[in-house]
């Protein structure tokens, strides 16, 4: 099996080198990550500019591509170009910090990701709560556990998946929770202040998630401490809506004189 492994934090970063160990025990792992962080960049991706993509080395040991682009660029250059064949399997992470709720549309680690799934190929998101000590390795095992049984479960077809771990799971035994990502609003709050020379910038204070409501999601069984999976799909339309417009009777546009 051939891994293909990114992430936004940047090839250096420590939740991609635990990663990285644990997934060769399921094959062949090949890294490709952006040279420097791009967090919150979501699917952005280079077009514009040249990609510029460098070998990067430990000593001896390869570390993988370097690319100066976002998580999305180099899913797409090392599955079109730097992949000694098409990968079997996607992982985008270890993320520090979760990449739930709405927050999935921001993130970089999960735009990798689907990425991927534009490809057809099954991939993954891996993200681990926040924490200035964090402990990528015992985190990077459980999310091989949870890789492990997916691929043993899942069906031929390819699907796109978003794995998060909280810090409690990491001290005690919690349940795995096939969850639906929330949706409600959250951490749009922003600080007002005024800099030396006195002018005004703001910034974001990271509200919280919203209580809890009757439905449970990745937010709700992240807060108990549950690790959280939820499959996802990229296609944005809305069917039933879709369907209801087709209806409509919508006459075209009239050439304007």
């Amino acid at each position: 099996m051939l891994i293909l492994l990114t992430n936004d934090d940047g090839i250096y970063a420590p939740g991609l080198f635990a990663m990285e160990q644990q997934l060769q025990r399921l094959g062949e792992v090949f890294v490709v990550a952006p040279a420097v962080e791009q967090s919150g960049v979501s699917h952005s991706i280079t077009f514009l500019s040249p990609l510029i993509v460098q070998e990067v080395f430990d000593g001896e040991r390869r570390r993988g591509w370097a690319v100066e682009g976002s998580p999305a660029d180099c899913v797409k250059i090392a599955v079109t170009e730097l992949c000694p064949r098409r990968p079997d399997l996607i992982v985008s992470g270890m993320n520090s910090g979760l990449n739930a709720g709405i927050n999935v549309l921001y993130s970089g680690t999960v735009a990798a990701a689907i990425e991927g799934a534009f490809f057809g190929i099954t991939s993954l998101a891996v993200s681990l709560e926040y924490d200035e000590h964090a402990r990528y390795e015992p985190a990077a095992k459980l999310a091989l556990d949870a890789i492990g049984q997916l691929l043993a479960k899942k069906g031929p077809e390819p699907h796109l998946y978003n794995l998060n771990i909280p810090t409690a799971a990491l001290d005690v035994a919690h349940e795995l929770r096939v969850v639906p990502m929330g949706i409600a609003r959250y951490g749009e709050t922003f600080e007002r202040r005024t800099d030396p020379r006195g002018r005004n910038y703001y910034w974001a204070t990271n509200e919280p998630p919203p209580p809890p409501g009757d439905v449970e999601t990745d937010l709700t069984a992240l807060s108990k401490g549950h690790v959280t999976l939820t499959p996802l799909y990229f296609d944005l339309t809305r069917l039933d809506l879709l369907s209801q417009m087709q209806t409509w009777g919508l006459r075209p546009f009239v050439k304007q004189k």
